[in-house]
């Protein structure tokens, strides 16, 4: 797990899912975009259909996109479902473009065909499979980075899964916080739940941001995650909102993801350091600027002692430190000091 202390960097995700609508071009010109756009894994959902879905599994609003909620879903999702050759031609050209994958294998036949044939860098662990505990100990068993969508988990099921994962000696584990409703509501983004997780499980922790990415704030909205100690990001990513593509609902296209990503990158720079061990050269420059000092509020002619009546406080370059002058008061001028010059202290005996 990162260590929040020295954390310098977030990992960002750009989820496909089933954006590539069947097409395996269409799936190679989002894993480019994606590398483009600058996220650091792209993510990818690997599905056996037969060992996933019940072939008698109900359509309805919020399981597949807009507009195709009255198709048979098994049959649709099966039409768009790409092959294990497919997978391993994408596998080569991200292997080629130096992109990481994280892929999220939907069954156990797709978990087999991954380890043997994509052997990714990260795993993804669905909601679906939250409760399935031969997925989890096996996924937990690669030993590699694991994110868990904890999306409508309980606390007691998460610190359950935890343990399972804990027993196979896998603490390379995020929990990736955010429910798959397409899309989201801002209110049930509960970023603030980010926290409980952390403070609770002691773990990495991150977001899964669902809410529609029409919605100019789905650009901005990841970078509110970085402050709470976030070390993943996952966001979905389609080539044209307009094509309507599957998961378009919570995607970005790749010039507002790259949006996305860039405002992540200056949140966490903006972060900056947490002690107060000494100023930089900005704040001591900032400090030189803006504090007053001590000036003649009158003429103080050669031999006048220093007193409160004669000298204040303005903004000036030079000058005895406010808090400092007490010390100097009944001390005599060297010289004449015209009103608003400063009261030096080499100036004075």
């Amino acid at each position: 797990m990162i260590n929040k202390s020295k954390m310098t960097k977030i990992s960002i995700i750009a989820e496909m899912a089933w954006s590539h609508d069947g097409s395996v071009s269409k799936a190679i010109k989002l894993l480019r975009a994606a590398k483009n756009s600058g996220a650091n894994y792209f993510g990818i959902h690997i599905t056996n259909l037969k060992t996933y879905m019940s072939k008698y599994y109900q359509n309805s609003p919020g399981k597949v996109s807009q507009g195709k909620e009255n198709l048979d879903i098994y049959k649709y999702l099966d039409k768009i479902n790409l092959t294990n050759e497919n997978w391993i031609l994408l596998k080569k050209t991200a292997k080629k473009i130096k992109m990481e994958l994280c892929v999220m294998p939907n069954d156990i036949e797709s978990l087999t065909f991954t380890k043997k044939y994509i052997k990714p860098e990260m795993y993804a662990l669905s909601a679906a499979s939250f409760n399935e505990k031969l997925m989890i100990n096996r996924i937990a068993g690669t030993k590699k980075k694991v994110v868990i969508r904890t999306g409508g988990a309980t606390l007691n099921e998460i610190k359950k899964f935890i343990k399972n994962f804990k027993k196979k000696k896998n603490n390379k584990f995020t929990l990736l916080h955010g429910i798959q409703v397409y899309p989201t509501s801002v209110g049930e983004i509960n970023l603030n739940q980010l926290t409980t997780l952390r403070k609770k499980f002691k773990c990495s922790i991150g977001l899964a941001d669902h809410i529609d990415g029409g919605n100019e704030f789905a650009i901005y909205l990841p970078a509110l995650a970085v402050p709470l100690g976030v070390d993943v990001i996952e966001k979905h990513i389609t080539l044209d909102r307009k094509e309507k593509s599957e998961d378009f609902e919570a995607a970005l296209d790749p010039k507002n993801f790259e949006k996305m990503v860039r405002s992540i990158k200056l949140s966490l720079k903006s972060l900056g350091k947490k002690n107060f061990s000494g100023l930089s050269k900005s704040e001591l420059r900032y400090r030189q600027v803006s504090r007053k000092r001590t000036v003649a509020k009158i003429k103080i002619n050669k031999g006048d002692k220093i007193s409160p009546k004669n000298i204040i406080f303005k903004r000036s370059d030079t000058g005895i430190d406010p808090l400092k002058i007490e010390n100097y008061f009944g001390k005599k001028s060297k010289k004449e000091i015209n009103e608003d010059l400063p009261i030096l202290k080499r100036n004075l005996y």
